[in-house]
């Protein structure tokens, strides 16, 4: 999978969270998921098991303190995929 391909797909994922005065095209590889996207950890935590189903991977307590931004999203994913 491309990296054009996860963003595209954790874009999906996380749209239906961002609240009203966030709009998806404001989605970029480097946003933050809290500080630039407003996503409430409530949300976040929703967005981690749609990741999880998504993609078949398990997400570990560190690699959720560790996904901050989108990028870092698509880092772990990849890196939890190819084990």
């Amino acid at each position: 999978m491309t990296e054009s391909q996860y963003y595209q797909k954790l874009k999906s994922i996380v749209s239906p969270y961002l609240p009203e005065d966030v709009s998806v095209d404001q989605i970029q590889a480097d946003s933050h998921f809290i500080r630039e996207l407003n996503i409430n950890s409530a949300n976040l935590v929703d967005i981690v098991l749609d990741v999880e189903d998504e993609f078949d991977i398990v997400l570990e307590n560190e690699d959720m303190e560790a996904m901050q931004t989108v990028r870092d999203a698509m880092a772990i994913i990849e890196r939890k995929r190819s084990v």
